[in-house]
């Protein structure tokens, strides 16, 4: 009955620890949604198309940083037009910054939509939301505001604790 007890009292000392550091890491910050007049911010970048494990993913978001790097103020954005299940499922990723021309080996991406959402997300990278649930959330927003989203969602890297996910509106 003791073992019982003790080990009782171990879960529940373990469980709050937990719960402490989870929360301290900004696990339980809000997804925070507001809706944008004007048009999503013009990219430019490189598109990736095969495997996670494909050195090419790793050369494409390297050069993007590089570019970055001669771009003061620039993020990272990327968009998942196919994204993978594992590790050798084929996946498609746009890796761009937002700079209003593209220059060199650099492809263009703009957006016709006049209006967007942006869900701003801020937690340390171990307790971060995944996508699919910032997805949900903006698919939820939209909905209580009787807007139709585009379907593509620009994640834009603000720092390692904060990310933007951007969500046109058709």
């Amino acid at each position: 009955m003791k073992k019982i007890g003790i080990f009782g009292i171990a879960s529940a000392i373990t469980l709050a620890v937990a719960c402490y550091f989870f929360i301290q890491l900004g696990g339980n910050n809000p997804i925070e949604i507001t809706l944008i007049e004007g048009n999503p911010e013009t990219l430019a970048g490189k598109t990736f198309k095969g495997i996670p494990q494909d050195k090419k993913l790793e050369e494409t978001f390297k050069a993007i940083e590089t570019q970055q790097s001669l771009n003061p103020g620039s993020k990272i954005h990327t968009i998942y037009y196919i994204e993978p299940a594992g590790k050798l499922d084929t996946m498609e990723v746009f890796v761009g910054l937002n700079l209003p021309f593209a220059s060199g080996e650099l492809e263009p991406k703009s957006f016709q939509e006049s209006r967007y959402l942006v869900a701003k997300v801020s937690a340390n990278k171990w307790v971060m939301p995944g996508p699919n649930k910032v997805k949900a959330k903006l698919e939820e927003f939209a909905q209580e505001n009787k807007v139709k989203l585009s379907g593509i969602f620009i994640d834009k890297i603000i720092s390692e604790t904060e990310v933007h996910v951007i969500a046109p509106i058709k």
